[in-house]
């Protein structure tokens, strides 16, 4: 029981780390006097490749094991399929609730604070800032949750994840950030608000400690764990790879890509 107990406070604690990284994109548009566009660039694709291998190789394997041994040869593999597509699908309508002009995954820049200041517009881009943080809340929910998940399973592949999902969620400080600084001249509201966007990750992983406490079986968690490779992909594809590509170009993006899944093959070949 003590181990187990152990497992669940790696968990959260991962978890808790990815979360809270927007503080860090905060900082850094905060702070910085420039945007370093190849280091995100490569960062992004990096966070990327880590997804994209963890979620074929590992997770989505794992699922049709569990789910296999649950349910037989033929309806297993069916219901991992399901769930994936299901993670997708859920991911995909989080997305479509956020108006796109205040998306907060729209490329954004630390030289947009000095940018904007010849140009007033306070209100608007207070709304800005507010609904990008409503919005990385929202949508960080369930990456919390398969953040949570992942670890719990596997400390190697939770570490991964984490990793990956607090790169990814770097820039997302900054797009939180920057509109509020400027509508408030307040660096201190627009690191709270940025920070504070990053607590939902954390939430989605009491989600998972209370359905384990509640209604987690093997059957569910399959179905959860196939859910968690449809989220990550969607979001490499939809979201970091996109990202990587506008900030650092092509090659950039895919050198990135190509060294996250090498570093997370690796890993995993060591720690197995």
């Amino acid at each position: 029981m003590r181990v187990y107990d152990d497992a669940v406070l790696l968990a959260f604690g991962l978890t808790l780390f990815a979360g809270l990284s927007t503080g860090i994109g905060s900082l850094i548009a905060l702070l910085a006097k420039k945007t370093n566009t190849a280091f995100l660039s490569v960062s992004l694709g990096f966070s990327g490749g880590v997804m994209v291998y963890i979620s074929f190789v590992e997770i989505l394997t794992k699922s049709r094991e569990i789910l296999t041994a649950q349910l037989g040869i033929k309806m297993g593999p069916w219901c991992a399929v399901l769930a994936f597509f299901a993670g997708m699908l859920l991911i995909a309508i989080i997305d479509s609730l956020v108006p796109e002009f205040e998306n907060p995954h729209e490329i954004r820049k630390v030289e947009e604070i000095e940018n904007r200041k010849k140009k007033p517009d306070k209100e608007r881009l207070l709304r800005m800032g507010l609904f990008s943080a409503l919005a990385i809340a929202i949508h960080n929910f369930p990456e919390g949750l398969a953040t949570f998940t992942a670890a719990l399973n596997d400390p190697t592949l939770g570490i991964g994840v984490a990793i990956a999902v607090a790169i990814h969620n770097i820039p997302e400080g900054v797009a939180v950030s920057i509109p509020v600084y400027y509508a408030t001249g307040s660096r201190k509201k627009a690191f709270l608000y940025s920070f504070l966007s990053g607590l939902s990750e954390p939430l989605g992983a009491l989600l998972g400690i209370i359905a384990l406490k509640y209604v987690m079986s093997e059957l569910i968690f399959g179905l959860l764990f196939a859910a968690v490779a449809g989220i990550m992909i969607f979001i490499s594809f939809d979201e970091l790879l996109p990202a990587s590509r506008e900030y650092g170009g092509h090659h950039l993006s895919l050198y990135g890509l190509v060294a996250g899944m090498a570093v997370m093959a690796v890993s995993l070949l060591l720690f197995a």
